[in-house]
């Protein structure tokens, strides 16, 4: 049956036929493109028409039929565009940048984007025609750095996956991609898991938290007041540093994180305790920072300045990031909050589908409590030791 329109949008995952050799493939990310199937001289080639929705269905049929007549005419359609738009491997990666700039959260993604792939990359593939790349040349590529970073090397190899992809789906390169991971690649280097372990940030032991904050609590400044705040919600660092008034319900005591500045793209709800809540300062316009810089107008505290404030207090070995796994330790193993709302409470994605798709409360309520308990953790009263009990 040919496609139609609603069916070209509502399509699951998988190859979806409109005849003579025309097909919709759709992604597991649900993206969507059009491929035309056809034979020359007894080869068979998938020719790239472009992505849905830019390129529609009757755009995709009306390009099917000219590449058709091309191919009639004893033309290849795609050694043809080949030579019309010779790309190397640097042109295209450059022009996916671009095209995906606008739906990044952040200028900083394409900028490590474009970073990782002229330290790593473009010194050996850039120069190359993106139809010619082939596995030896990702493999020599990638082979400096597996196993001095692997962390680094995976993620270099997911961005070469792409620009690959991102060709194939343009028509000028065919085939399997020489930069897929499983039942591949997997095959000639070893896991970036087991190269060498996965290196945690730094943290304090929950068990000293609450002279950790004690200390704290004699520093000043807004660099305290947010790394205080910070701790106190479990918050990344970053969200703490872009808080706006606009996103603080004091009556209710909710701050409400839009998903623009989420890791997750989620919206997140964070239950405000008293002690976080004493650190936010006097409340300022809706736009306002609540942890501005104070030497520059309108400008959030640097990612910097509570790392400093860390140094400053000689706790080299920790990190801002750390504590939230001081929180998570904590909440693991002396509470019985269970392990959703842990989780949640740090905003970690449910990376089991299945079990996502049931997961629709953010447990907020639960959360409260938990962050009441921390609070009550991390900001214990040092006396409460000398009170006696009198009968």
């Amino acid at each position: 049956m040919k496609l139609s329109a609603r069916r070209v949008e509502t399509a699951g995952v998988g190859r979806h036929g409109d005849g003579r050799g025309l097909f919709l493939y759709v992604k597991p990310t649900l993206a969507r493109s059009w491929v035309l199937r056809y034979q020359v001289q007894g080869r068979r080639h998938d020719l790239g028409l472009g992505a849905y929705p830019d390129v529609t269905l009757a755009m995709a049929r009306q390009k099917a039929t000219d590449a058709r007549r091309m191919i009639l005419e004893g033309d290849d359609p795609i050694a043809k565009r080949r030579q019309a738009q010779p790309k190397t491997f640097k042109d295209a990666a450059l022009e996916l940048i671009e095209s995906k700039r606008s739906g990044w959260k952040s200028a900083k993604h394409a900028a490590q984007w474009r970073s990782t792939l002229e330290a790593y990359v473009f010194p050996t593939l850039g120069p190359i025609q993106v139809t010619k790349i082939a596995t030896a040349d990702v493999v020599a590529a990638l082979k400096p750095i597996w196993s001095q970073k692997p962390e680094t090397a995976n993620r270099v190899r997911q961005r070469i996956e792409a620009v690959l992809d991102y060709a194939s789906a343009l028509g000028i390169r065919e085939g399997d991609n020489p930069a897929r991971w499983r039942g591949h690649l997997d095959n000639l280097l070893p896991k970036p898991t087991k190269v060498r372990a996965v290196q945690h940030h730094p943290a304090l032991p929950h068990a000293d938290i609450s002279n950790f904050m004690d200390a704290l609590s004699t520093r000043k400044g807004v660099s305290a007041r947010a790394l205080t705040f910070t701790i106190l919600t479990a918050a990344r660092s970053g969200e703490t540093r872009g808080m706006t008034w606009a996103e603080v319900d004091l009556d209710n005591g909710v701050w409400t994180i839009p998903a623009q500045r989420m890791k997750a793209a989620k919206e997140h709800r964070v239950p405000l305790t008293s002690a976080a809540i004493a650190h936010l300062g006097s409340r300022g316009k809706d736009n306002d920072l609540v942890f501005g810089s104070e030497t520059k107008a309108g400008k959030p505290i640097s990612d910097m300045s509570m790392t400093a404030l860390l140094r400053r207090m000689e706790c080299n070995t920790i990190t801002v990031h750390g504590f939230r796994s001081t929180f998570r330790d904590w909440a693991g193993e002396t509470t019985s909050f269970s392990r959703e709302v842990i989780e949640a409470a740090l905003a970690h994605g449910i990376k089991d589908k299945s079990e996502a798709a049931y997961a629709r409360s953010d447990l907020f309520d639960k959360r409260r409590a938990l962050m009441n308990a921390w609070a009550s953790i991390a900001t214990a009263d040092k006396q409460t030791g000398n009170v006696v009990s009198m009968k």
